[in-house]
């Protein structure tokens, strides 16, 4: 499938990576972007082969610098409503999707940057990278879950500070709140990304799937039906073929070969 404003490629076996490839915009998200996204989740999803997704930015300054705002500055209210509606949409596949998703967040991470950004399942950061929700400053607020996403992650009083001031933090501070696993220098971010997707993609595909919609669908649940579910789903682990090599191999104290 041919992209105008992404490229999707294949950078190891079973990791593809996706770059939002809008770098004179400082890979601005306007909805033709969004659509890019969201085709090639549909493309990634039925492709077997694809065991994890990076997603980065092109060039050097910019992950995402926030949503487009010279298109969005033309909307109506509907069509703000709509335009929010459907990238929340998008967001939520990649949260959702069968695959781990780990953002290489290169540069500015604003507005929806931050956003696309939160989504991912882990995310590593260049040591020039900045964060930030500052729609407060252009008179909306955060429209792709900006405000749930930034609560869960870091806390109501942090969020609620970063989220009125609208200021913007580099990396020790989003190291600080749990925002993100990791900083390398910018001349080592895909290398290490490529490292970490590596070492995620030796192990039990069916284990990381589980584990990825415990995690999800288990965290806004009360703590008992979230045990409920998980014992369910550990159950549900003993009928992969992964269960039985792993703890052969354990048994035997070999490395494990899963499928």
């Amino acid at each position: 499938m041919g992209f105008k404003h992404i490229l999707l490629d294949p950078v190891d076996a079973g990791i593809m990576c996706l770059t939002i490839n809008r770098p004179k915009v400082l890979n601005a998200l306007n909805k033709a972007t969004l659509e890019e996204i969201n085709q090639a989740i549909d493309q990634l999803e039925v492709d077997n082969n694809t065991r994890l997704l990076l997603i980065t930015g092109a060039g050097e300054k910019a992950f995402v610098a926030g949503a487009d705002i010279e298109e969005m500055s033309q909307l109506s209210a509907l069509e703000a409503k709509a335009f929010s509606a459907f990238g929340l949409s998008v967001l939520r596949r990649l949260e959702n999707a069968s695959f781990p998703v780990i953002g290489l967040v290169n540069g500015f991470a604003l507005g929806g940057g931050c956003e696309l950004a939160m989504s991912c399942d882990l995310i590593l950061a260049s040591d020039n990278a900045k964060f930030g929700q500052p729609e407060i400053n252009l008179g909306i607020t955060p429209g792709f879950g900006g405000s749930q996403r930034l609560t869960r992650l870091v806390g109501r009083p942090m969020a609620l500070e970063l989220l009125y001031t609208g200021r913007i933090f580099g990396v020790e501070e989003a190291l600080g709140f749990g925002l993100i696993n990791y900083v390398y220098p910018q001349a080592q971010l895909m290398e290490k990304g490529l490292e970490m997707s590596r070492e995620i993609v030796s192990k039990s595909r069916s284990s990381i799937q589980l584990i990825k919609q415990l995690v999800q669908r288990g965290q806004d649940l009360p703590l008992d039906n979230a045990c409920i579910m998980e014992s369910d789903q550990f159950g549900l682990s003993f009928s992969s073929p992964d269960q039985a090599e792993g703890m052969a191999a354990f048994l035997e104290k070999r490395a494990p070969h899963f499928n």
